[in-house]
């Protein structure tokens, strides 16, 4: 079994659509590599025709947790704070918001589909925004699921734990940075991998680097081809 799709089945998947917007849905985390949320994120107006882009803005929010008091950043796991000692009672709990930006390259075809769907009226205006895809997550995630279905793919097996896990948005992001790793795994293909993706570390765009490699598996079988090689020829 599979940890990751191949461009031909994502193809299929694509096919297997029912209407306009769940294509360009499918085409738009594959081809872009961008997160669910992004992808449903992205408005008309951060898409260029003219130089073939699409801005992201990917906005975390993160849980922080401090002494009441003096204001010490805290784990979940303090009972007293680490600073002035005192007993924490309740925490106090600020949400810290970590908001990215980025310009990302998009192929032809994918393009002229947006700016096709956008002439149709595809768009949702919703909180004074003209989004393109106007759905929430758990609809994103049955549509692909759904044409996974219908294109009759198989669940993947996950590389970490060794699970199955069903084909959903993130398994297409997956399939852009693997395919993209199978092309160019060198330094500067890397680091360009990681702008693309939006990763904070190196760290978890090198994780592709070892799904997508044969490295070990070749390495291993020429071992074993060159030691019969060679007790092949000392007979």
């Amino acid at each position: 079994m599979k940890s990751y799709l191949e461009p031909d089945e994502v193809k299929s998947l694509e096919g297997a659509a029912t209407n306009l917007r769940d294509r360009l849905l499918i085409r738009v985390l594959f081809y872009l590599g961008c997160r669910v949320s992004e992808a449903l994120g992205i408005a008309v107006d951060d898409v260029d025709l003219t130089s073939g882009t699409v801005t992201i803005q990917h906005l975390k929010t993160r849980m922080q947790l401090s002494c009441p008091q003096c204001e010490t950043r805290l784990g979940r796991s303090h009972s007293f704070c680490p600073k002035c000692g005192a007993r924490v009672e309740e925490a106090v709990a600020e949400e810290k918001e970590h908001r990215r930006v980025r310009t990302l390259p998009i192929d032809g075809d994918t393009l002229k589909m947006l700016g096709e769907y956008v002439l149709r009226g595809g768009p949702v205006h919703r909180a004074g925004k003209a989004l393109i895809f106007g759905i929430h997550r758990g609809q994103a995630w049955r549509v692909v699921s759904e044409c996974a279905r219908r294109a009759g793919l198989s669940a993947l097996i996950s590389p970490e734990t060794g699970k199955k896990r069903g084909i959903s948005p993130h398994r297409l992001r997956d399939a852009f940075a693997v395919h993209a790793m199978k092309l160019d795994d060198s330094g500067d293909g890397l680091r360009l991998l990681q702008e693309q993706l939006g990763h904070a570390s190196f760290n978890t765009t090198a994780r592709y680097r070892k799904v997508a490699g044969e490295e070990l598996r070749e390495w291993y079988q020429t071992l074993w081809n060159k030691s019969v090689r060679e007790e092949g020829a000392g007979e």
